[in-house]
């Protein structure tokens, strides 16, 4: 039975306790089918769905227009999406859907993405419903969209696409394929907000192989979300294995072009200083040839520590390995065990000669011409 494959879920044995007229349906029922592990569980109730979530525990957030709520169960806290059964239609490409209420299960299983989430289990007693042809899909690992024009009334199912087929080894149909290229040449994603493509590039992250997911998308989308040099990523992120995802994966696409970089991080973080940092990052084939050139571990220091480390780990990819390994590995955590209090102490006046001395210090700790200890730093710090 379907339902024993999903006792070990989070939230699952709660949700049984509450089964009335509840559904498990898309991904989760998709996933349990294909012996995937199961990320979430999403929930149609046929009626008010807002009702039973409250019975469920704490409503985190709820969306009476289309008869949503995100609950937190109680005794597990595990949150859970719920959704009354509904059919939409689409104004305009690219618009939020217009909803109505009140639709059966079957109803609400024709409204999905591609076939493979159209697909639905009774908590109560198991009984599975699936739109044509969905198991068939499933079995075969097939992507297919439900109708003609699914790209065109929401073009980011065209990212989703990607992201389900890069994580559960599904493929396009050739039918479906062609529909997503079709809406793609239209500029079919001008027509959503821009929020929207951002959230699926963010999702893309939480992916198993996240950069070969954008490079997909990127891909998919004919240049319209960020570029990424999968490669020269994976190498930098085996130097750096706990690099920020996004800032890499940019940094990795626009190298030698700071523009690109600026613009590109802001799908994923809009602050300013992570247009900083990824600007940065573009000038990292300048780095790499910098710190192949540097000659001590002082210089390597001075060259890498106050740069993302992103852009020292692209650095390294770009043909600065060793010193870049070398940094990672050993250098960037050399301190000193004097600081400015000590300099004080010694007769060193306020202003920019601490500073001085105690880079002076640490470049000689670095190059191994003092030993450790507090005398040889203050020694090195003062002989200047």
């Amino acid at each position: 039975m379907l339902l024993d494959r999903l006792t070990d879920v989070p939230g699952f044995i709660e949700l049984q306790a509450h089964s009335r007229g509840l559904w498990l349906v898309g991904g989760a029922v998709r996933d349990a089918l294909l012996g995937a592990p199961v990320r979430d569980l999403d929930v149609v109730v046929e009626g008010d769905a807002i009702a039973v979530a409250r019975e469920l525990g704490e409503i985190v957030s709820e969306h009476e227009r289309f008869g949503t709520a995100e609950v937190r169960l109680a005794g597990s806290g595990v949150k859970v999406n719920l959704a009354a059964a509904r059919t939409e239609t689409y104004p305009r490409p690219g618009a939020l859907p217009d909803v109505t209420l009140g639709a059966s299960v079957a109803e609400d299983l024709q409204r999905r993405d591609f076939t493979v989430n159209a697909l639905a289990v009774a908590l109560e007693d198991g009984r599975e419903l699936a739109v044509a042809g969905a198991r068939e899909d499933l079995a075969a690992r097939r992507l297919r969209v439900l109708h003609d024009r699914s790209f065109l009334d929401d073009p980011t199912r065209i990212l989703r696409m990607v992201r389900y087929a890069h994580r559960l080894g599904l493929t396009p149909d050739d039918q479906t394929a062609d529909l997503a290229r079709a809406a793609v040449a239209g500029q079919a994603l001008l027509t959503v907000t821009r929020d929207r493509i951002a959230n699926e590039l963010r999702l893309a992250l939480a992916e198993p192989d996240p950069l070969a997911a954008l490079e997909a998308m990127h891909a998919w989308t004919a240049g319209a979300t960020p570029r990424v040099d999968v490669a020269l990523a994976r190498r930098a992120l085996d130097l750096l294995p706990d690099a920020r995802l996004d800032l890499l994966a940019v940094g990795s696409g626009a190298i030698g072009d700071e523009r690109a970089a600026t613009r590109n991080i802001q799908w994923f973080d809009e602050s300013r200083p992570a247009r900083r940092r990824a600007a940065e990052t573009a000038h990292a084939d300048t780095l790499a040839r910098e710190l192949a050139a540097a000659t001590r571990p002082s210089e390597v220091v001075a060259l890498a520590r106050r740069r993302p480390p992103e852009m020292v780990a692209l650095a390294g990819a770009l043909g600065a390995e060793a010193p870049v390994r070398r940094y990672f590995d050993e250098l960037r955590d050399v301190a000193l065990t004097i600081d400015g209090r000590d300099l004080l102490a010694a007769g060193v006046p306020e202003g920019p000669q601490i500073r001085a001395a105690l880079e002076r210090a640490l470049a000689a700790r670095l190059d191994g011409t003092i030993a450790p200890g507090r005398e040889e730093e203050l020694r090195a710090a003062l002989d200047g």
